[in-house]
């Protein structure tokens, strides 16, 4: 099946959908009528531009082929010929970009994972200023941002920090940020002025819900403990946190930050479930499962998918040869410009497949 029909399809399921709609669906039918036309407005908006454009097209074309056509008109017809052909390859390629499959996890909330990796404090310190980066992000698109654990260090730095971001199509915007973040400055520790090399990783795994996983209680063992720490509003006097480890697997998981237990058991287990759809994903994508192996690593600082200079005030994203030097607004949150390269050289490269 061609652009066209698939295009075709959906213009046909979107009138259907709409249809259903004004005969008065209720409930449940209603709920996900809707949530299907939702998705389906941006792919007919365009779909129509698109047909629009190239019967116009044709239109001027046969206009052109009348002998009898005054010179005003055939000058008219001639110039909108040339605009409309110059219009049509591009919303093509939206048409063709909105047709493309869709991960099914790009809807969802996110698990965040940040964790320091070579470099000692410095990497830790750049592993909280990453997490907050994310945080500043998240508020600038209007979504939640809550913090489950935090493992900080004493000089105010974040050995592991995950949190759960909560949004429209927050997996869809974040999910090119895992993998190694280098970082090039001179640490506040250092006395000689050296610029040093540090690393952090990034992980950002869709949310599962109970129905995508099911874990078997026997598979489990739930600790409680108090949480640690180097103090600050992230810490409660409580034995309230929780770790749960998945037997079969090996993942721990845990969450300090409520002073309800039952509430950090009810966040850790959702983490756990978040892990094991991840582990699932990757099962039954090989080639995404190798990507994020190269993109998270181990944190050396030779494996990385970004570069933060602070001396320059540059960041450059290798993956697409990207740069600005405009870094403390990038990390002030301001990422939808690189986030937005990702996302069409993603796309550009899908397309280039179907060729």
């Amino acid at each position: 099946m061609n652009f066209e029909q698939k295009l075709e399809t959906i213009l046909s399921r979107y009138e259907e959908v709409t249809a259903l709609l004004a005969e008065g669906a209720t409930g449940d039918s209603f709920v996900k009528l809707s949530k299907e036309l939702s998705s389906l407005e941006d792919v007919v908006r365009v779909g129509r531009d698109y047909k629009k454009c190239r019967n116009d097209l044709k239109d001027a074309e046969a206009l052109l082929t009348d002998n009898a056509l005054d010179p005003d008109m055939r000058a008219m017809a001639e110039e909108e010929v040339r605009t409309l052909t110059e219009r049509l390859p591009d919303l093509e390629k939206q048409v063709q970009i909105l047709l493309l499959p869709r991960d099914e996890a790009d809807d969802r909330n996110v698990v965040l994972e940040v964790r320091a990796g070579t470099g000692g404090e410095e990497a830790a310190l750049f592993g909280a200023e990453l997490f907050r980066m994310y945080e500043r992000y998240a508020a600038n698109k209007g979504w939640k941002f809550e913090v489950l654990s935090l493992n900080e260090t004493g000089l105010g730095g974040y050995k592991e920090a995950v949190a759960q971001i909560s949004g429209h199509a927050v997996f869809a915007r974040l999910k090119f940020e895992s993998g190694a973040h280098r970082v090039q400055r001179v640490p506040e520790t250092e006395a000689g002025g050296r610029v040093h090399t540090s690393a952090a990783t990034v992980a950002v795994l869709p949310e599962a819900q109970e129905v995508d996983v099911k874990i078997n209680e026997a598979d489990l063992e739930i600790m409680t403990c108090r949480a640690s720490g180097a103090g600050g509003q992230h810490v409660n006097k409580t034995d309230s946190a929780i770790r749960i480890v998945h037997k079969p697997t090996g993942i721990a998981v845990e969450c300090q930050e409520e002073r309800s237990q039952f509430k950090n058991k009810e966040k850790a287990m959702m983490r756990l479930r978040t892990a094991l759809y991840d582990m699932q994903r990757q099962a039954l994508d090989k080639e995404r499962s190798q990507n994020r192996k190269n993109q998270v690593g181990s944190g050396d600082r030779s494996e990385r998918i970004r570069t933060y200079n602070f001396p320059q005030g540059r960041v450059t994203d290798h993956r697409i040869n990207k740069t600005s030097y405009q870094l403390h607004e990038f990390m002030d949150g301001q990422l939808d410009e690189f986030i937005d390269a990702l996302i069409l050289e993603d796309q550009m490269a899908r397309l280039a497949e179907l060729d």
